[in-house]
C-alpha cells in the first residue's frame, strides 16, 4: 500500500502543490493572475488583462503590478508557489545571473515570450527644447564621470557647441527599471565606446568600464522619477526645457503634447523601431512559471489573449507596441501555446 502511494505522488497535481507551504510562505491558492515587473511592458499587459476579462467572465482579471523589470524579477525568481507572481514583465532580455537565481530557488521551467518592440524615447514638451542627440552627447551630458574625468557640464552647450545653453535637466527612470537598462546598454555604453579607451578598457577590466560608462550623474541634472513614466511625462510638460526618457508608447500616448527628440538624426517612429534604424529601439518581454500553467485560473487564456493582440494592426498596437519581426513573432507565438522552456544555452 505504502508502495502504491509513493508511486502515486508524482501525480499530485500542480494546484496542490502551489497550495501546500513552502520556503516562499503561504497556505493558499490563488484564483486569479499575478504578474509584476516593467513599467513600460504594464500598460500592455493591462490591455491584455482587460481584453481577457471580457472575453472569458469566468476568468478573473489579471493583478499586473509595475515594479520595475529588476524587482520583477527578484519576486518572479524567489520560488514556486501561490506567493509567488505566475509573470514577470521585462523591458529587456532576462539576465544569465537571474536566470541561474530563478534555478537555485527551483523555478526552472521558464517560458520566455517576445510581445514586441518599444524605443527609449528622449522627449520635450512641444514648443520646447529641441535637440539632435547622439549616444555620445548622451553619455556627456549625463555621465557621473564621463571618460573617467570629473562632470563638469552644466549645460547643452557644454556638452556641444551646437546645443542650447540651457541646463541638463533629463528626468528618467530608476536603477530598477529596464527602461533604464536599456538606456545604459542601448545609448550610454554607445556612447562611452566612443573613446578608444574606453573601448579597450571593456576588454581588460569590465567592472570598471561599466561603473565609468553607465553610472549616471547625482547632481540633479538627472532626476530619478521613479516607475511612473506618466510622471516624466508631467515633469516635462511643465518644463519645456526638460527632457524625459521613457517607453516609446508613451510618447505615442502623449503626440498631442510632446515631440520626440532625434538619436542620430533618427526620429521615435513607429516605423524607425520596427526597423532597428532608431538606435534607441528594444525588445519586451513576459516570463512565465510553467509550473504554474495548470494551477492558476486563466494563465494559459492570458498567454493566447497576448497572441490574439500583437498583431501589426491589432489593440497593442494601436496603444504603441511594435509588431516584433515576422521570425521573432513565429517563435513567441510557439512559446505562448506550446510553453517551450529556456534552457542555459540560450544565455551563451
Amino acid at each position: 500500500m505504502k508502495t502504491k502511494a509513493l508511486l502515486a505522488l508524482p501525480l499530485i497535481s500542480a494546484a496542490l502543490i502551489l497550495s501546500g507551504c513552502g520556503s516562499n510562505g503561504g497556505s493558499a491558492t490563488r484564483d486569479s493572475i499575478r504578474a509584476v515587473g516593467s513599467s513600460t511592458v504594464y500598460p500592455f499587459a493591462k490591455a491584455v488583462a482587460e481584453s481577457l476579462a471580457r472575453s472569458n467572465h469566468d476568468i478573473k482579471s489579471p493583478i499586473i503590478e509595475s515594479t520595475g523589470t529588476g524587482g520583477g524579477v527578484k519576486l518572479f525568481c524567489a520560488g514556486v508557489g501561490a506567493a509567488t507572481p505566475d509573470i514577470t514583465n521585462a523591458s529587456r532580455r532576462m539576465k544569465k545571473s537571474e536566470f541561474e537565481s530563478c534555478q537555485a530557488n527551483g523555478v526552472t521551467d521558464i517560458i520566455e515570450i517576445q510581445v514586441g518592440l518599444d524605443g527609449i524615447a528622449f522627449a520635450a514638451d512641444k514648443g520646447g527644447i529641441e535637440m539632435n542627440l547622439t549616444p555620445e552627447i548622451v553619455y556627456k551630458a549625463l555621465a557621473a564621470k564621463p571618460f573617467g574625468k570629473e562632470q563638469a557640464a552644466k549645460t547643452w552647450k557644454d556638452v556641444d557647441p551646437s546645443l542650447p545653453a540651457d541646463p541638463i535637466l533629463v528626468y528618467g527612470p530608476p536603477s530598477t527599471s529596464g527602461t533604464r537598462d536599456a538606456l545604459k546598454e542601448l545609448i550610454l555604453e554607445k556612447g562611452c565606446e566612443t573613446d578608444p579607451a574606453m573601448k579597450a578598457l571593456k576588454d581588460s577590466d569590465e567592472d570598471k568600464f561599466k561603473q565609468i560608462c553607465t553610472e549616471v550623474r547625482g547632481d540633479g541634472a538627472y532626476v530619478d522619477q521613479g516607475e511612473q513614466d506618466n510622471l516624466i511625462v508631467q515633469k516635462i510638460e511643465s518644463n519645456p526645457r526638460a527632457i524625459g526618457v521613457f517607453g516609446y508608447s508613451y510618447l505615442e500616448e502623449n503626440a498631442d503634447k510632446l515631440n520626440g527628440l532625434k538619436v542620430n538624426g533618427v526620429v521615435p517612429t513607429y516605423d524607425n523601431i520596427s526597423s532597428f534604424a532608431y538606435p534607441g529601439a528594444r525588445p519586451l518581454y513576459i516570463y512565465v512559471k510553467k509550473a504554474h500553467l495548470d494551477a492558476i485560473p486563466g494563465l494559459k487564456q492570458f498567454l493566447a489573449e497576448w497572441v490574439k493582440n500583437w498583431g501589426k494592426d491589432g489593440p497593442l498596437a494601436k496603444i504603441g507596441l511594435v509588431v516584433s519581426p515576422a521570425d521573432v513573432l513565429a517563435k513567441s507565438t510557439k512559446a505562448a501555446t506550446e510553453y517551450t522552456v529556456l534552457s542555459a544555452s540560450d544565455f551563451e
